[in-house]
């Protein structure tokens, strides 16, 4: 799966588009998106769609939320083919939904599979930006953080819905931005690329 959520939410499998458009399941796949290859607890999801008060049919209703992903994914997986791909455990077979956005005891795993997460490369880049800063390669600095930075389409979650950990990560993610910015403005300036800065 690719993953990008700085900016727009767009999640792709085979290059398909496995976003919902209702708010709410379009708010369970940021959540499990940002923490891709982890387990987000079923505690975590409920309190970003409801904050403090969930109805008594919360968990069924992310349930409900779950498996429309997984018929998206499904979608984006196509139909069972010779070419079949490895399973999450190793076997040879097809990759199916479960592996994808699996159900684990307490939450929800989505995984990557080999796929790319643009706020994982974004936070690779603006670390290489940073040691490359600490040792004085300023030219090696702005090229690096400058990468980071173009990662970035506009603000994280821009177009999805944000309860309370959405919230806090956007808030979290956008300081980052600012930091890799101010960053490479510096090594620009040390550059003396003070026209270029203006």
């Amino acid at each position: 799966m690719d993953i990008d959520v700085l900016g727009a939410l767009d999640v792709r499998e085979n290059g398909v588009s496995v976003a919902p458009t209702a708010p709410k399941p379009r708010q369970v796949l940021a959540l499990l998106a940002l923490h891709a290859d982890r387990v987000v607890p079923v505690g975590a999801l409920i309190e970003e769609l409801w904050s403090t008060t969930p109805p008594r049919s919360a968990r069924t209703t992310l349930q409900t939320y779950v498996l429309q992903l997984r018929d998206l994914i499904a979608t984006a997986l196509g139909p069972a083919g010779p070419d079949s791909q490895d399973s999450r455990d190793g076997r040879p077979g097809r990759r199916t939904p479960k592996d994808l956005l699996a159900t684990t005891p307490g939450g929800y795993l989505l995984a990557r599979a080999g796929g790319t997460s643009d706020v994982r490369d974004f936070e690779r880049l603006a670390g290489q930006g940073y040691r490359a800063m600490d040792a004085g390669d300023f030219a090696g600095a702005s090229r690096t953080l400058g990468a980071a930075l173009d990662l970035w389409s506009g603000d994280a979650f821009a177009d999805v819905p944000a309860g309370p950990q959405l919230a806090m990560e956007a808030k979290r993610l956008g300081e980052s931005r600012l930091c890799a910015l101010d960053q490479r403005i510096e090594a620009d300036l040390r550059l003396g690329r003070h026209r270029e800065v203006l």
